[in-house]
């Protein structure tokens, strides 16, 4: 067992890697009523073509997989389904999937263990047969029909697919009802038995919690039987171009006022631990200084009443891609894009002021220590972190070493016109 201490921030974390493959964290938090554990394998509606386990050809299966196993996991082999024993418990149990990653987690202020011993069985308990796969895919219908009609995720995965000419971030994370209607429980398996190899997951826990206890039973509840992946899973995706693919996307909803996404995306990709980390706190800093309240062209757009305070920009950071997203409500988005524009360009010609660098880099500061005192905070980013070889509790350690040069730099290399792509989503006129 590792035992890993940031001076820093005053925490400390115990690591250790089972014989099956799996990663164990714990992270003591003494005087918490709470605690959390949260089981997290690397696998996300982006990993839809791999070599499955065991075999040598390369597959691709359908999209929304990773969603639909997510669905199928509670359901277990004796008609139960795994939410209820977390509530005899007393426990809040959720899950979900995003792009890169699916999570299986819960929170409890008693009955810990039995609930940690639950959460690793039912995880490595899949059960999927023509009859539960057929009847899921009519659920999930209607969920997917349900977010076609809503105008926040359109204009969200619109300015994805103006940005991405081929990586499957512009795939809806759920897919659509004809490809989740294509799924089968042996393509639930093959997923399953490559993707949810303990080697592929991450088990970080959380709490008020004695070290050798949680471990114990940890190892307990793990099946050792399964067979540990040599190496990492082979996974196939085309090749990105630099180039965005439309400059914009623009469709009718029954919303009241205009509502935009205007997407920068960005070149720098490929990157990893902590020179990934470095480059997400930069721009992070960065988008603070430009678009946060409080910041002159916020200010500008808002008194003049392009925008209200929906406005947001903010940067997402991912190995294969990342991007900076502005969002908002306004009566002419296409204004209010030149208007980004003029600044932008603005900055890079008279630079950004130090004042506003030191006043986000505080803030940003601030704002992580007051997270460390979130137990989903920690957990869900820590496992987001880790599949990226990133470890949060270096977090502070490389923001403070943040300088205005590399603020000033990202600005330039970042914010490209030629990037640039807009998603608006307009009032349907009536009749």
């Amino acid at each position: 067992m590792e035992k890993i201490v940031n001076n820093i921030i005053k925490e400390e974390l115990y690591f250790e890697t089972l014989e099956n493959g799996l990663k164990v964290y714990f992270m003591p938090k003494k005087g918490f009523i709470k605690k959390y554990a949260v089981l997290a394998t690397d696998f996300g509606s982006n990993d839809l073509e791999f070599i499955p386990k065991g075999e040598n050809e390369r597959i691709k299966v359908n999209e929304g997989i990773a969603h639909f196993l997510e669905h199928k996991m509670f359901e277990q082999p004796d008609g139960k389904n795994a939410f209820d024993l977390f509530s005899k418990y007393g426990a809040n149990a959720n899950a979900f999937t995003n792009f890169n990653m699916t999570a299986y987690l819960f929170s409890a202020t008693e009955n810990f263990n039995e609930c940690l011993t639950h959460l690793i069985d039912y995880v490595q308990t899949p059960y999927y047969t023509d009859e539960n796969v057929e009847k899921e895919k009519g659920i999930i219908a209607q969920e997917i029909k349900m977010y076609d009609d809503d105008a926040n995720w359109q204009v969200y995965f619109n300015a994805l697919k103006a940005m991405y000419q081929k990586h499957n971030v512009k795939i809806d994370i759920a897919g659509d009802v004809e490809s989740i209607y294509k799924i089968t429980p042996e393509e639930l398996y093959k997923c399953y038995n490559t993707f949810y190899n303990p080697s592929n997951m991450i088990l970080f826990i959380i709490g008020d919690l004695d070290q050798k206890e949680v471990f114990e039973t940890v190892k307990k509840a793990n099946h050792t039987e399964i067979e540990k992946i040599e190496g990492k899973i082979t996974r196939f995706s085309e090749k990105e171009p630099k180039e965005i693919a439309c400059k914009e996307i623009v469709e009718k909803y029954q919303v009241s006022m205009p509502m935009f996404n205007i997407g920068y995306k960005d070149e720098d990709i490929n990157l990893r631990g902590k020179e990934l980390l470095r480059k997400e706190v930069v721009s992070d800093i960065l988008c603070d200084m430009i678009f946060k309240t409080g910041s002159e062209l916020n200010d500008y757009l808002y008194m003049n009443g392009l925008v209200n305070d929906s406005f947001y920009g903010g940067f997402y950071s991912e190995v294969e891609y990342a991007f900076t997203l502005i969002s908002g409500e306004g009566k002419d988005p296409y204004k209010v894009k030149d208007i980004i524009s003029e600044y932008i360009e603005k900055y890079k010609k008279e630079g950004l002021s130090k004042e506003s660098f030191e006043r986000a880099k505080k803030k940003k500061i601030g704002e992580f220590i007051k997270y460390m005192d979130s137990m989903e905070f920690i957990a869900n980013n820590f496992v987001s972190y880790a599949f990226k070889d990133i470890n949060i509790l270096d977090y502070l350690e490389v923001l403070k070493d943040v300088k205005f040069e590399d603020v000033e730099e990202r600005l330039n290399k970042h914010f490209k016109e030629e990037n640039c792509v807009i998603s608006i989503i307009e009032p349907i006129e009536s009749m």
